[in-house]
């Protein structure tokens, strides 16, 4: 595993590189052009493509999926973002790591597809961002970071809560012990799913690129309850709820504790809500243990909206805070 300085370090490099050439570039008075991107996945990808068109010097060069039932309105709404000219689309992405003239890929593709298309970027000479998790297993993202220095590539991964400026500050706060020393993290994460239900095998629709929507993943044969959403709920391909949605406030948290891997692991859970064919559990919770008595805890329930959503909290033996998932904290004593 490469050690978390390492992999800092290198990210840094990499970033102050790309910051290197734009400043050589206007520095010798180069016309400046946007940003090329082309996303991949219109489902989390259209929103992330309306994102990137709200910038002035980026371009929405290509939309891909690999349903063609989802281009017609992600090129009408970035249309009407952009008040521009339509992007490309393509169901193949790697028309996208073909052009030339696009400078980065936007993975929002399903979880097994987060690895193998980051790399393939970074050997393409493309940047990437990459939706959480950044990979579907470990070893994958040891492959990415390895990808990102072989090739000199900008490889980030969509932890976005990072960016808020109300969670900067909570994390400072943290950092410049106004609550004094943190040894516990509580997160969780509360929604209300319905059933998958029991899918059936069938015949792909015709729209649909099944063999690339698998991609690098063993093949199954379809089922008309996996896609779009519910491959999350699958071992093959997703990572349930903790690699949904537990992803972000488990970073908080480690980030507020400045901690770095964990030294043990426990969890337990299961399927207890629904007799689907959903494999990941409904109800779980994991305890994680760090260096220097931290710990942090994470639960999630599918089947119960109680104070939904995200949250964290931290404990520290001056008092408390507790982090919202928009950024906005609240700081208690130790009464």
């Amino acid at each position: 595993m490469l050690p978390r300085r390492d992999f800092v370090m290198a990210g840094t490099a990499l970033s102050a590189a790309v910051a290197a050439q734009s400043s050589a570039a206007q520095s010798t008075g180069a016309a400046r052009r946007p940003v090329r991107v082309g996303v991949m996945g219109l489902s989390r990808g259209q929103s992330l493509a309306l994102d990137f068109a709200k910038l002035p010097q980026v371009e929405v060069a290509y939309v891909c999926d690999v349903d063609e039932r989802r281009m017609d309105s992600s090129v009408k709404q970035l249309q009407e973002r952009t008040g521009g000219k339509a992007p490309k689309t393509t169901r193949d992405f790697r028309e996208i790591l073909a052009d030339k003239d696009v400078d980065a890929l936007v993975c929002a593709a399903p979880n097994h597809w987060h690895g193998p298309a980051t790399i393939m970027a970074c050997k393409a000479g493309k940047h990437a961002y990459v939706e959480k998790p950044c990979s579907h297993n470990p070893l994958e993202g040891e492959w990415m970071v390895q990808a990102a220095q072989k090739f000199g590539r900008c490889v980030q991964v969509g932890t976005q809560r990072r960016s808020s400026p109300g969670t900067q500050a909570a994390i400072k706060l943290l950092h410049d012990g106004a609550i004094g020393n943190v040894h516990l993290a509580r997160c969780y994460y509360n929604n209300l799913r319905p059933s998958i239900g029991t899918g059936a095998e069938a015949e792909p629709p015709a729209e649909l690129d099944y063999d690339l929507w698998q991609g690098p993943a063993p093949r199954r044969k379809f089922r008309d309850n996996v896609l779009h959403y519910n491959w999350h709920w699958f071992w093959h391909w997703g990572g349930g709820e903790l690699a949904n949605n537990g992803v972000h406030t488990l970073d908080l948290c480690r980030w507020g504790l400045a901690a770095d891997y964990p030294t043990r692991v426990v969890s337990s859970g299961g399927r207890y809500w629904y007799d689907d064919d959903q494999e990941t559990p409904d109800v779980h919770s994991i305890c994680l243990e760090f260096e220097g008595d931290k710990q942090i805890t994470w639960d999630a329930l599918s089947c119960n909206k109680h104070r939904p959503g995200y949250f964290c909290a931290f404990f520290g033996d001056e008092g408390s805070l507790e982090l919202e998932a928009n950024g906005g904290f609240r700081l208690y004593n130790r009464n």
